[in-house]
């Protein structure tokens, strides 16, 4: 099975596992054109997964349809994907092409937001990107956060395959935070030279994650001092560790 991510936009990603034959399933095909152009060198969508509702993650869906018709859709339970398919919900579970999904709810980006976990693969939406997380849009910090520690809990190797191309911009807020971390650095000067040659940065080893992402190591001293720093006081627990860390990158500009 090989693992592609097919640039969209400005800088989402569609992800594509395909067989050698060319069956494939799409995670999150916000624009059809990236996977129709796959078409023309032999790709047939078998399934579609989709994360949540935002239109650059589903935008691709009806056009998608209309060609492949019987392309199965997998998505969870969410009135703003108004399309006929099958709705996944926690620990719900399914095969395609003899691959074994599990789904995690990770609210927090938005309500109903879920990921696909496979052996080895986490397709993580819009909630886990490399070196930072999702906005809340919807959810609320202990929702985000435990989100992400379901994640976190997962397999170091699992190499997490999110929406967007957000690497850099996510590494300068992570140094401002922990800028003595030498794996952080390490991380960005990879991260740097992939984008000058033009690769995407991702997937990314889960374990790498856990080391350098300060969203994920709000259990971490470096995190705790840097967060009461910005507060002038002690925050009281890992909930408001990350709801500072997260208000700060909002605020963020590298």
């Amino acid at each position: 099975m090989r693992l592609t991510a097919l640039p969209a936009f400005d800088d989402n990603y569609i992800w594509v596992l395909n067989t050698g034959d060319g069956k494939a399933i799409i995670v999150d095909p916000g624009e059809a054109a990236p996977v129709e152009a796959a078409a023309q060198q032999g790709l047939t969508p078998i399934a579609l997964l989709l994360t949540h509702h935002h239109n650059d993650h589903i935008g691709g869906v009806e056009r998608l349809r209309s060609r492949w018709p019987d392309v199965q859709v997998y998505a969870p339970y969410e009135d703003r994907i108004p399309i006929d398919c099958e709705r996944v919900a926690d620990a719900s579970r399914f095969s395609l092409l003899d691959i074994s999904f599990q789904v995690i709810e990770v609210p927090g980006h938005t309500r109903s937001h879920v990921a696909y976990a496979t052996d080895g693969l986490l397709f993580s939406g819009d909630t886990l990107f490399s070196l930072g997380c999702g906005r809340m849009f919807e959810g609320t910090p202990p929702q985000m956060l435990r989100s992400l520690q379901r994640l976190a809990s997962l397999p170091g190797d699992t190499q997490v395959c999110c929406g967007h191309e957000y690497t850099l911009s996510n590494a300068a807020f992570a140094l401002q935070v922990d800028p003595a971390n030498a794996a952080l650095q390490r991380r960005q000067q990879e991260a740097l030279a992939m984008r000058h040659a033009a690769r995407s940065t991702l997937p990314i080893s889960l374990r790498s994650e856990l080391a350098t992402n300060p969203f994920l190591r709000t259990d971490a001293p470096a995190i705790h001092a840097a967060v009461a720093q910005r507060l002038s006081r002690a925050p009281v627990d890992e909930v408001e560790v990350f709801a500072e860390l997260r208000r700060w990158k909002d605020d963020f500009r590298a």
